[in-house]
């Protein structure tokens, strides 16, 4: 027996979910020699969303807990809609998240093997050449409450099938022209037993194997014929696959191969986010986003480029567990694991978020002079360490950080009042400064020179605490402040085109002024993520140039959303 990571009966981190219930009781009965190998299938016919970071989880970690192993099988057998692009995508992806695969398998490794296992059925008088067209095989299926008709074609002999079957395959037939089909049952309720298709023809270039093939394979065939020649012990599917086990266990008894194990969960659906690979591509192709790996995608290349950390994606998946039934989770759970992770691990820098930033101007602070503040990166981690920022006679403030007429409890400043620049001084409003058509565009403040961060001996203590900005070692930023891609908590549900419910807010760019420590670190890559005090957290983007640095909001400070959703 495979030497397994614990003991059986005793969950690592609480307890067991009914998949590693089966695999304690296949390891206990001894089963496949007491080994845990899975598998991860992808179609290499886009890229991966969330929900898929949810099976690689899965797959990966189950066959980490119990000592086993995981392949990476592409699940390429339909050459029309699958790219090279997709298959580095996705590898990648599948390293970011922290795993790593046994082996690097390919459905058409199998080519040669599966249609021998198709010539087998074919010999055993359980699979017919079909030459009825798609729309008259779906009429033939009938209807869950009514059977199938038997097709024309189903009693052909087994010499005809076997010769119409390697014409096919010697390319004799256009597309369309013939399919393979098995003969199972054609009044079974399960309509996936139906005589299902397992081979068409597709005069296609194939991305690995290029023309050697015209026949390919369907997804029931190939899936569950390659989990037996790699000797998958548990195959793990989401729900949608649960009505097509009896058609993976046929196949698997017909053929006497080894037998695999399908076992299904539930799938991730997530609020304010749609999952479906078809849809994503439409939003890339159509352009309401800007590529697979916009910030507002819920595949991993956009969250990543958002700066979603793997921890935080591996943590998500932990938390929700497995489940038997399809639920619909909310985001704002994955950005609670976010912000849990960089609240404990990002540097707080300044940056000023605004258009027209207030400047404010500190009068009694000598013109030129300049003072490095040294400030702690993140009071959550005391090994973090200090940062220098400059600090000179004028600097930046977010222009709601001031208010001529205040409110009761603000905090912050006004003409009179006090507040404390982080990691500096202590300063008041003096005067307010405004232009020709009354906007305020100055303020002049007074500093209390022995109110320095650090060493104040002044006495006066301030409720209110500003960032801000040196103006003249601001970095000019751009800064993209992206939310929700849809505006309905389940477009899936919503009976309008899931284009129309796209949220018109879902990003917002502004200009913004930054510190320079800021810029220097993102660039030399020693941090990667960032609180923006008070603003959230943020990630330099890769359009950032010399020039121009840019940075993705990955997260807010709170849940405003959900705040304002109560509102409504």
């Amino acid at each position: 027996m495979t030497e397994v990571t614990k003991e059986a009966g005793e969950p690592m981190g609480g307890s067991l979910n009914f998949i590693e219930q089966i695999v304690e009781e296949d390891i206990a009965s001894g089963k496949n020699g007491g080994r845990v190998h899975t598998r991860f299938p992808p179609e290499p016919n886009g890229y991966l969303h969330i929900g898929h970071a949810k099976s690689i989880c899965l797959n990966f970690g189950l066959a980490d807990e119990y000592g086993g192993q995981t392949n990476l099988r592409f699940d390429d057998t339909n050459p029309v809609t699958e790219d090279t692009e997709y298959v580095d995508s996705i590898k990648n992806d599948v390293r970011w998240l922290g795993f790593n695969w046994e082996n690097e398998f390919y459905a058409s490794d199998y080519f040669d093997q599966i249609y021998q296992f198709a010539e087998t059925l074919i010999q055993k008088g359980l699979a017919y050449v079909d030459d009825s067209t798609a729309e008259e095989i779906a009429a033939q299926k009938g209807t869950p409450t009514e059977p199938g008709r038997l097709s024309q074609y189903r009693d052909r002999s087994v010499d005809e099938n076997l010769d119409l079957f390697r014409r096919m395959k010697a390319g004799e037939y256009p597309d369309g022209a013939k399919v393979l089909r098995a003969k199972v049952d054609m009044a079974s309720p399960n309509m996936q037993l139906r005589d299902p298709i397992i081979y068409r023809i597709k005069h296609a270039h194939h991305h690995r194997t290029g023309d050697t093939w015209c026949i390919y394979p369907m997804y029931d065939f190939a899936h569950g014929q390659s989990d037996a020649i790699e000797h998958i012990t548990h195959s793990l599917c989401t729900l949608e696959f649960e009505v097509h086990r009896p058609l993976y266990e046929w196949f698997i008894d017909k053929l006497d191969i080894f037998p695999s194990r399908q076992i299904e969960f539930a799938r991730l659906n997530l609020t304010y986010t749609v999952m479906s690979k078809r849809k994503l591509k439409q939003l890339v192709e159509e352009g309401h986003v800007n590529g697979w790996d916009d910030p507002r995608m819920p595949t991993i290349a956009g969250i990543r480029r958002r700066g979603y950390t793997p921890a935080s994606i591996r943590e998500f998946a932990d938390r929700i567990g497995i489940a038997k039934r399809d639920n619909l989770i909310d985001v704002g759970l994955l950005e609670f694991c976010l912000r849990e992770e960089l609240n404990k691990s990002t540097h707080r820098v300044m940056a000023v978020l605004d258009e027209k930033p207030l400047k404010l101007v500190i009068t009694n602070y000598e013109v030129g002079r300049e003072e490095v503040m040294h400030i702690e990166n993140n009071p959550e981690d005391l090994n973090a360490g200090e940062r220098n920022v400059p600090f000179s006679r004028e600097v930046y403030i977010e222009r709601d950080d001031f208010m001529e007429v205040p409110p009761k409890k603000f905090f912050r400043l006004f003409p009179g009042g006090m507040v404390r620049l982080k990691g500096a001084y202590i300063i008041k409003c003096d005067e307010v400064v405004k232009d020709n058509a009354g906007e305020i565009i100055e303020l002049r403040c007074s500093y209390i020179p022995e109110s320095r961060s650090g060493s104040d001996t002044s006495g006066i203590n301030v409720k209110g605490t500003i960032h801000w900005v040196s103006v003249p070692h601001a970095v000019e930023a751009e800064v993209r402040l992206y939310d929700r891609l849809f505006s309905v908590e389940n477009p899936a549900a919503d009976e309008r085109d899931f284009k129309e419910l796209i949220n018109p807010n879902s990003l917002a760019t502004v200009r913004a002024f930054v510190e320079p420590a800021l810029v220097e670190a993102a660039r030399s890559g020693a941090q990667t993520n960032f609180q923006f005090m008070r603003k959230g957290y943020f990630i330099l983007d890769q359009d950032s140039t010399a020039e121009r640095p840019v940075f993705n909001r990955t997260v807010t400070l709170k849940d405003a959303w959900a705040k304002e959703q109560k509102k409504g």
